[in-house]
C-alpha cells in the first residue's frame, strides 16, 4: 500500500471500510469472508434500489443514479446498441482520497458495484480510469485479475491533474484523446467509450451500490438521515493533524469530524473542495454533514473533501493560491477557462496584496459572473463559487488587508496543491532590463497583462502547461531580453496516457 494514502477512520458501522482494521488490503478470498457473495440483477430492479436508497454520485456533482442507469437504458434501446461503464477513480483533485483508499484496500467493492451495472445492461465493457500517480493502479489490477467480471474489464489512467476526472475528459482518455472536457457539454449516457451509451460515476458510488445490493434498502437505511441513508466517505485535510478518509452516517456533526481528526477550523473551512465553499467557523461547530445540511448554509458536499483553515495562516493568501492554481488547470480551449480564469486570481492576489484596493472585490465579482455558465465544462463555474465564496466568508480579514496592508500572517500552504504547483516553470522579469515594451502582454494575455505603469505582471505560480510554448515564444520576442523562464520539471503530461494499462493483457470475462 501507498505510504501516501491517509488512515481510515470510522463513525459508527463500518460498510465500505469493513474489514480494513483487520488487514491493510481486501483481496478476493477476504473480500468474500467480509461481505460475502452478491448476486446479479435486472436493469429495473437495480434502478429501483438506486431510488429506493436515494443513491446519488458521490464525485461532486451528486446527479441521481438511477437517472444515470434510465438515461443509458433509454439510449441504448434507441439506438439498438450494446453499453459501456466507466468507473471514475481518476480523484485529481488535490486534497482529496477516498477513492484511492477503496482501490488501494478494498477495490472488489468498487468492481462488484461496476460489475453489477454491467451485468444489468448488458455492457460490453467496463473500464476503471485512474491517475498516472500510480495509487491503487496495481491494486486494481491485481483485483481484476483475481476474479471474473461479466464483460471485458480493463484500467486506464490518465494524467493526474484538476480537469482529467471530468467526465467528458476520461471518457476522451479512454477512447485515445488528449484526455481534456469535450469542446461542448455531452452526456456520457449518448455517447461514450467507442461512441457507446456509458455509464459513468464515481468508484465510491460503485462500492455504495455494492453495498446497497448485500443488505438490501431497508437495512442500508439503518444509519443516515432520512433523504440520504447510509454512509459517506469524507477526505479530512488542511489543517487536520490527522489526517484520513473518514466513513460516517450522514447527518453526524462536522465537528464532531473535525475533532476526531485532530483539525482546528480557524476561521473557516473549505467543504465540497476546490470547487466548493467556504463556510466560517460558528456554521463549521453546528452545520451536520449530508448534502441537505451544508446547502442550507451555502456550502457542498462536492466530492466529500474537508479541508480546515486552522490558524495562523492568510486566508487570502491562502485563497489565491487555490484561485492561480485553478487557472492553471484550464485546457485552455474556451475563453471562459483561457483569459476568466485568470482574471479571477488576478482579481485575488490584488486584493490579498492590496494593489487594488477594494476595487479588486469589484474585479472578482465581474470575472466570477463573466465565467459563470459559459464553460464547456463545470471548471469556471466551480472555480468562480471558490472565489465569491472568499468575498463571504472572509469579511474580516479582507477589511485587514485593505486598511493595514495585509492581516499580518504568513501563507503557510495549508491548502494542498500538487508538488508540480512548486517545480513547474514560472515566469519573472530582470526588472533592471525592463522597458515597459508590452510585446509579452500581446503574445500571452491568458497570463500576463500590464499594470498602471505598463509594466508586465502575472501570477507567482506555475505556467499552465497549455501556455508553455507561448510562454517560451513571449520569452524569445522580449525586446529587451527581460523576460525570463525558469526550467521547473519537465514539460506537463497533458497529452499522456498510460497505454499499458489499456491492453488485453488486464482485461478478464
Amino acid at each position: 500500500m501507498s505510504a501516501a494514502v491517509p488512515a481510515v477512520r470510522v463513525v459508527g458501522q463500518r460498510r465500505l471500510t469493513a474489514g480494513l482494521d483487520q488487514v491493510e488490503r481486501l483481496d478476493l478470498p477476504a473480500h468474500l469472508r467480509v461481505h460475502g457473495g452478491i448476486r446479479m440483477m435486472s436493469s429495473q430492479d437495480l434502478v429501483d434500489l438506486s431510488e429506493r436508497i436515494a443513491l446519488h454520485g458521490r464525485g461532486g456533482a451528486g446527479f441521481p443514479f438511477a437517472h444515470k442507469l434510465r438515461a443509458v437504458i433509454d439510449s441504448a434501446a434507441r439506438r439498438h446498441s450494446a453499453t459501456a461503464v466507466v468507473v471514475n477513480a481518476t480523484e485529481g483533485e488535490p486534497g482529496s482520497w477516498k477513492d484511492k483508499v477503496l482501490l488501494t484496500r478494498t477495490p472488489h467493492l468498487v468492481l462488484d458495484g461496476a460489475a453489477l451495472v454491467a451485468g444489468a445492461l448488458g455492457s460490453q465493457t467496463i473500464v476503471i480510469g485512474v491517475a498516472d500517480d500510480g495509487v491503487g493502479v496495481q491494486s486494481v489490477l491485481d483485483a481484476v485479475q483475481e476474479r471474473r467480471m461479466p464483460a471485458f474489464t480493463r484500467v486506464v489512467t490518465v494524467p493526474h491533474r484538476f480537469i482529467s476526472g471530468e467526465g467528458g475528459a476520461l471518457v476522451r482518455g479512454i477512447n485515445g484523446e488528449i484526455p481534456i472536457p469535450p469542446g461542448q457539454r455531452t452526456r456520457s449516457s449518448d455517447s461514450g467509450v467507442g461512441g457507446l451509451p456509458t455509464l459513468l460515476s464515481n468508484a465510491e458510488t460503485f462500492a455504495q451500490l455494492a453495498i446497497a445490493a448485500r443488505r438490501g434498502s431497508e437495512a442500508f437505511a439503518d444509519v443516515g438521515i432520512t433523504g440520504e441513508p447510509g454512509t459517506i466517505l469524507l477526505t479530512v485535510g488542511g489543517s487536520a493533524r490527522a489526517p484520513s478518509v473518514v466513513e460516517t452516517p450522514t447527518g453526524v456533526r462536522l465537528i464532531d469530524i473535525l475533532d476526531m481528526c485532530q483539525a482546528p477550523t480557524g476561521p473557516a473551512v473549505l467543504v465540497g473542495g476546490y470547487h466548493g465553499s467556504w463556510i466560517t467557523a460558528a456554521d463549521a461547530r453546528t452545520v451536520t454533514v449530508s448534502r441537505e445540511g451544508l446547502a442550507a448554509i451555502d456550502g457542498t458536499l462536492g466530492a466529500g473533501i474537508v479541508l480546515p483553515l486552522g490558524d495562523g495562516t492568510c486566508p487570502l493568501g491562502e485563497a489565491t493560491r487555490v484561485a492561480q492554481y485553478l487557472a492553471g488547470q484550464s485546457s485552455g480551449q474556451c475563453g471562459p477557462c483561457r483569459m476568466g480564469l485568470p482574471d479571477l486570481a488576478r482579481a485575488l492576489a490584488a486584493l490579498t496584496d492590496g494593489s487594488a484596493g477594494s476595487a479588486a472585490i469589484d474585479s472578482i465579482r465581474a470575472s466570477a459572473a463573466a465565467v459563470r455558465g459559459r464553460g464547456a465544462c463545470s471548471h469556471p463555474d466551480g472555480s468562480a463559487r471558490f472565489a465569491l465564496s472568499v468575498l463571504e466568508t472572509f469579511v474580516d480579514d479582507i477589511a485587514a488587508h485593505l486598511m493595514h496592508d495585509g492581516c499580518g500572517q504568513v501563507v503557510r500552504g495549508t491548502m494542498p496543491l500538487p508538488a508540480t504547483e512548486e517545480t513547474g516553470r514560472r515566469l519573472s522579469v530582470d526588472w533592471t532590463r525592463c522597458d515597459g515594451h508590452g510585446l509579452c502582454a500581446h503574445l500571452m494575455p491568458e497570463l500576463i497583462r500590464l499594470d498602471v505603469n505598463g509594466y508586465p505582471a502575472f501570477p507567482d505560480a506555475a505556467v499552465p502547461t497549455w501556455l508553455e510554448s507561448a510562454a517560451g515564444k513571449a520569452v524569445g520576442m522580449c525586446p529587451a531580453l527581460a523576460l525570463q523562464l525558469s526550467p521547473g520539471a519537465k514539460p506537463g503530461r497533458l497529452a499522456r496516457r498510460n497505454s499499458r494499462s489499456a491492453g488485453a493483457g488486464v482485461g478478464r470475462r
